[in-house]
């Protein structure tokens, strides 16, 4: 049996929690990740005195940096075995989860609070810096995270013939998914013709391809699957975790198509012992439309090329052949960095999403990238 095999099924999430979320006037980073671990807390059964592990991710309104984990702790009055804080832009979540169950299975901790806070909307966070390194890229207007993913759908239109029209589905299927979710910000239908008439952000990205700034906090607990056993929820088991990274940028010539992310994905498919084929329900991270093409395609749900295609006719819908951020992702729901992707892949295992439950659904992929794309990393997540 390999290490990486060993790891499977002996971890899972307990307790999800998420504080409000869009924009919460007079909150701030810190007073939302203390909503949300109360809820966390309150959702699995715990006492805060049984948590001895506390990961988190500073907000952009965040003025700790790497204490941040510190000023959290002091906050809610625990002193863990095991902490620190990282910062992997929306591949933080999954990574801090995965650093969770590798402390824990190494007995280092036996329950670990992953959380993260900000109050980007209303408290000045700022998305619009330059990209890539150095100061060179503000020189070419190369600015805000969206100008990474506007160069991945131009270059993914050019090669494959991916058409905006295509992009539009993915936020139609997003925004459809969370008018069934009470939680959700943004819950008024739209259309194909909505996504083609919202305004340019960077071409050939409209306002409806990018994700929401948001307020809010997400808390996210994890234990041995055996303690799982006894707490308030039916545990989700991590069956298997991936992650990827690359130290290139512009300068490669497929960067654009951010490979690492199938690695991370190969990787948790490899130690779970699953497929493409296996998976009834994915979250994949949307801070923009194409992000959603590349997941498709690395996860192996079609060929490279093929995402467009694949997104049409409502087959990334409820009810269609793979159901997508049944929750409405960081496009419709809440921006919070991919750790509410983890919550509705939890929720969906434990078949807890009313209206827009995934039937049966025994298996779900959560996906994570971030940090100009450089970074990635993957869950598949097991029903008990």
């Amino acid at each position: 049996m390999s290490a990486g095999t060993m790891l499977r099924d002996q971890c899972a999430i307990v307790g999800v929690g998420a504080s409000a979320q869009g924009k919460v006037p007079g909150s701030t980073a810190l007073t939302l990740a203390v909503d949300a671990f109360k809820a966390a807390l309150d959702d699995s059964g715990l006492r805060k005195e049984q948590i001895d592990g506390l990961l988190t991710l500073p907000g952009q309104t965040s003025p700790e940096s790497t204490q941040n984990f510190l000023r959290i702790g002091e906050t809610l009055g625990i002193n863990p075995r095991f902490a620190g804080t990282m910062n992997l832009g929306g591949s933080t979540a999954g990574a801090l989860v995965q650093q969770a169950a590798l402390a824990i299975h190494a007995g280092m901790a036996t329950h670990v609070a992953c959380v993260f806070g900000d109050a980007a909307a209303t408290g000045g966070g700022r998305f619009d810096r330059a990209q890539g390194w150095g100061d060179s890229s503000s020189i070419w207007g190369y600015m805000a995270a969206a100008a990474n993913s506007a160069i991945t759908a131009a270059r993914h239109m050019a090669v494959y013939g991916t058409t905006s029209r295509q992009l539009g589905e993915i936020a139609v299927a997003c925004r459809y998914h969370a008018s069934l979710n009470p939680h959700a910000v943004m819950r008024e239908p739209i259309t194909i013709d909505d996504h083609q008439a919202s305004r340019w952000i960077v071409e050939p990205l409209h306002l409806l391809d990018c994700c929401l700034v948001s307020d809010g906090g997400v808390c996210i607990i994890v234990s041995s699957a055996e303690r799982a056993r006894d707490l308030k929820q039916p545990p989700v088991l991590l069956s298997g975790m991936g992650q990827g990274y690359t130290t290139q940028n512009l300068g490669s010539e497929d960067w654009w198509y951010a490979p690492h992310q199938k690695r991370a994905v190969q990787d948790a498919y490899a130690m779970a012992g699953v497929g493409p084929t296996d998976i009834d329900v994915a979250q994949l991270y949307d801070n923009f439309t194409p992000s959603v093409l590349l997941w498709l395609e690395h996860g192996g749900f079609c060929a490279p090329g093929e995402a467009g295609p694949f997104c049409e006719g409502g087959r990334i819908r409820l009810g269609g052949a793979l159901p997508v951020n049944t929750a409405g992702g960081n496009l419709s729901e809440s921006f919070m960095e991919g750790w509410l992707h983890i919550v509705e892949g939890v929720n969906q295992m434990r078949h807890q999403c009313g209206p827009r439950q995934v039937p049966d659904a025994e298996v779900c992929l959560v996906t994570g990238r971030g940090l100009a794309l450089n970074c990635a990393n993957a869950l598949v997540l097991r029903r008990s």
